[in-house]
């Protein structure tokens, strides 16, 4: 790999996006980072950095040009509260980014183009026990997406089909399966249920009560985002042009995962269940068959070290916020 090697990282102030970042310049790429906002907890590693919409098509052409390789990661998104109560704004702001950015990357000559898609993309109808068969690739058709966010998702994997033979833009399409980690949101409305719980528990004294969206009984994978960043390289690296699972495939309910937080806080943690809270699909799950078979690699780091690790930061986060920053001058 040429120290010269260009890539573009959108999405580069976000979650995933700010790791794979750092990610790539240890291994000494140049990345230019994008973004509508810089890095929320930490300043970012890119090389270069530019604020910029990408759902205008000529900030995109900006973002792309002189770029080898581009890794799309730049979306409107967040938790299953956020998801399913703006899918409007969701499947606007996330279409007019994916086109204008595939389409600049067309035209200023790029490469390679990865896109991340989501586990969202598969349909209801193979989603709706706790005890879930395992989602294969394959399983996307016939299709029923998850309402907004999965259809927009399940047609920009299409898009980059297309542009790849019809124009001849090399594609990569990755599907994620609840990637969590530190560095990411952990309140607000955006964030993802494991980051929800960690702060629910952090929060919590011994022996409360945490409220549990649903019964608690549906059931997800979690992957850690350094396996996420890790599997992400790999396929762009990679001759694979079809769309892959990128996930871990131990499937757990929440209840479960507020227990394993629970543990890891050496906190006594009660449920308390709101049903009326969106829950999304029952049960979901990773089939990493292909995943092996074609990157000869899989996630590695256990649920359990992942999660020590995001609750340890998350509840450092909070405990900074309820510290006046004040207290550590005086000290």
């Amino acid at each position: 790999m040429s120290q010269q090697t260009k890539v573009l990282v959108t999405g580069a102030g976000g979650f995933i996006g700010h790791h794979l970042t750092k990610y790539l310049v240890e291994r000494g790429y140049f990345v230019r980072g994008v973004d509508i906002k810089e890095p929320e907890y930490e300043p970012t590693a890119a090389n270069e950095f530019l604020l910029l919409d990408l759902s205008q098509a000529d900030n995109c052409l900006q973002a792309t040009e002189g770029m080898d390789e581009v890794y799309g990661l730049a979306a409107n998104m967040g938790g299953i509260g956020f998801i399913e109560n703006n899918k409007a704004v969701i499947v606007r702001d996330n279409t007019l980014i994916n086109l204008h950015t595939i389409e600049a990357a067309r035209l200023n000559g790029v490469k390679r183009y990865l896109y991340t898609s989501s586990a969202c993309i598969y349909p209801a109808y193979k989603q709706q026990e706790t005890d879930v068969t395992p989602l294969k690739e394959s399983d996307a058709y016939p299709a029923d997406a998850e309402d907004g966010y999965g259809w927009e998702k399940l047609y920009m994997e299409r898009v980059c089909r297309h542009y790849t033979e019809d124009f001849g833009v090399d594609t990569r399409v990755v599907r994620f399966h609840n990637i969590f980690g530190p560095l990411g949101a952990y309140d607000g409305g955006r964030e993802k249920s494991p980051a929800a719980i960690c702060r629910k528990i952090a929060l919590a004294q011994d022996g409360d009560d945490i409220e549990v969206w649903g019964d608690g009984e549906q059931t997800r994978s979690y992957c850690y985002v350094d396996d996420c960043v890790e599997g992400i390289y790999r396929l762009m690296k990679s001759d694979y042009r079809e769309p892959i699972n990128l996930g871990q495939d131990r499937m757990i309910s929440i209840n479960e995962l507020v227990d394993i937080v629970s543990n890891i806080a050496g906190k006594k943690i009660g449920k308390r269940y709101d049903l009326t809270k969106p829950q999304g699909v029952r049960g979901r799950n990773s089939d990493n068959t292909r995943l092996r078979e074609v990157l000869n690699w899989e996630p590695s780091v256990s649920l359990e070290d992942g999660l020590a690790i995001t609750y340890r930061w998350i509840a450092g986060e909070l405990e900074r916020q309820r510290i006046p920053e004040t207290a550590f001058a005086a000290s």
